[in-house]
């Protein structure tokens, strides 16, 4: 007879136990690997982001390499005369000027770059729902396999073509992209426990800020000392780059550790062990009308909405405030620029370590830990954006504030980013679509509200609107996510209500723990539903 479930309180240390395989000695509960299985994993899904990145990024180097410069009619930018020129930087010889191929307009480099961004949205909850029923490994690969390779397309879409087939390449790479957040949240919802959630989490999605510190630099140096013509190798080296990456990805990571054929027996118990429902069981349609009236979801969908429109105030409206009205280009130096990136990206990591301290020392519960990760996340970089409205004509402060802000706002990814986890695991990809999907659509208001605010006046006090109003959105989405949020696994997402359904020829066994019970079905069918004595327990 297989052994009794037993169960743990979550909130004491993360793990909760509701289903053992057979076999699984209860008595001696495995031991953590240092390297396994699923920190390989973890490591594939950290490239991946962070080639996805590479991607969506690249083509705003490129593109100033690709476009005659000088042949093209500029509209006279308007600058703020508060602040003295002095700093501006070197005036550029126009002799040094190596001008590119294509005569685009403004506005059609402007529907060039956002053409990626349509076909990445509006994929996102298709995804989402097919990687739930079909799993997210395969979609995941091959989705950044369709990527990296109308990489090799850009170039020859741009020559041949010209601006419109350069437009369906980057929508379908674009449209390629569209599985990597919500098929890697559901890859991580099975393969790591709750208690290495905030740091794996933080590692995975830093890779964003990894690949943007990564593609900038490079891209810029070979669009200048590329081969054919510079611009190209951009899209030959990380194509080539990417498709690798793929290949591996689908050769050698799998869906779960129950399907991974070399994975060692003991990390695939104590990942079992460690995770709540029993792995193999056929995941229960979407529990919809229970998710709309979840305000822990919407708590995460605000949070998220808010953290995009205050991202892109950070890092597209604050440079171009410091250019038009501090009279000093951020983007003119490439280590400056990558800068709050890389802020970012230590200091996320560095959150999720300590978010795990947390919840592992018994001193934190989930929920707690998640709110206190998420206020570091918003309030750090409301609190920058007030102050670098400030800063008068102080260059140097107001960079120091810009890469203070952006790096503060790494603790969202043990925040916010990684509660989908919490909340529901066997849903996890669903809710991170429909909130990834939404926070980009809301990240577009960014720049609509602050050109509208600065068109035609951008002096530091309207400036100070811009960052104010995008203050008040952090401010005001951490705090409903204080309120509401939780960290603890929702009602709906039960696996005690579970059914297996076997033939009437496999011969059932017969369980007799607590309210576990066979029930005999009508149709020549077998159904066991198997329970636990604490369900009501585990959902608090």
């Amino acid at each position: 007879m297989p052994p009794a479930a037993t169960t743990e309180n979550r909130t004491r240390d993360g793990h909760v136990l509701v289903w053992e395989q057979a076999g699984i000695d209860e008595e001696h509960p495995q031991k953590e690997r240092r390297f396994g299985t699923r920190h390989y994993v973890v490591f594939m899904l950290f490239l991946g982001m962070a080639n996805a990145y590479v991607m969506r990024t690249n083509m705003s180097v490129a593109i100033v390499a690709m476009v005659n410069q000088t042949a093209i009619e500029h509209e006279a930018e308007v600058f703020d005369d508060e602040c003295p020129d002095t700093d501006y930087g070197e005036p550029e010889n126009p002799a040094d000027r190596k001008d590119g191929e294509f005569l685009w307009s403004t506005s059609l480099q402007g529907y060039i770059l956002s053409s990626f961004f349509y076909g990445y949205v509006i994929t996102q909850i298709p995804f989402g729902l097919l990687a739930k029923k079909y799993g997210a490994m395969r979609f995941l690969g091959w989705g950044m396999l369709i990527n990296s390779l109308f990489a090799f397309l850009v170039p020859i879409a741009a020559r041949q073509g010209g601006a419109p087939w350069l437009i369906v390449v980057r929508f379908i790479q674009g449209l390629g992209e569209g599985p990597i957040v919500p098929c890697t949240h559901a890859m991580l919802a099975k393969w790591i426990p709750p208690n290495e959630r905030s740091r794996v989490g933080s590692i995975v999605y830093s890779g964003a800020q990894f690949g943007t510190v990564i593609s900038m630099p490079l891209s810029g140096l070979l669009a200048d000392n590329g081969f054919d013509g510079g611009w190209p190798s951009i899209f030959y080296v990380f194509g080539i780059i990417g498709t690798v990456w793929s290949i591996a990805f689908l050769l050698t990571c799998h869906e779960d550790p129950i399907t991974h054929p070399t994975i060692q027996e003991d990390e695939r118990k104590y990942i079992q062990q460690s995770l709540w429902g029993k792995a193999g069981v056929n995941i229960p349609p979407i529990p919809w009308n229970s998710l709309v009236r979840s305000m822990p979801f919407y708590a995460i969908l605000l949070a998220h909405l808010g953290q995009n429109y205050g991202y892109e105030t950070l890092m597209t409206e604050l440079p171009t405030y410091m250019k038009q009205v501090l009279r000093f280009s951020i983007k003119a130096n490439g280590t400056l620029s990558a800068l709050p990136y890389l802020a970012m990206w230590i200091f996320s990591i560095g959150v999720g370590w300590v978010a795990d301290w947390m919840l592992t020392s018994g001193r934190f519960t989930h929920t707690l830990t998640r709110k206190i990760s998420n206020s570091i996340g918003q309030y750090g970089p409301a609190i920058a954006l007030i102050i670098a409205s400030y800063t008068g004509c102080n260059r140097a402060l107001t960079v120091a504030i810009l890469t203070i802000g952006v790096g503060f706002n790494g603790g969202i990814y043990a925040g916010f980013k990684i509660n989908h986890l919490d909340l529901t695991p066997r849903y996890a990809g669903i809710l991170m679509a429909f909130t990834n999907c939404s926070a980009n659509l809301a990240g577009l208001l960014a720049p609509i509200a602050a050109g509208n605010i600065i068109e035609g006046k951008p002096t530091i006090a309207q400036w100070r609107i811009v960052f104010v109003i995008a203050a008040a959105v952090y401010i005001f989405t951490a705090t409903f996510y204080n309120i509401f949020a939780s960290g603890e696994r929702q009602p709906w997402d039960n696996p005690d209500n579970d059914v297996i359904e076997k033939p009437a020829s496999i011969e059932a066994p017969a369980y007799e723990n607590g309210n576990s019970n066979i029930a005999n079905g009508t149709n020549g069918t077998t159904t066991a539903t198997y329970r636990t004595n604490n369900a009501a327990e585990q959902r608090q």
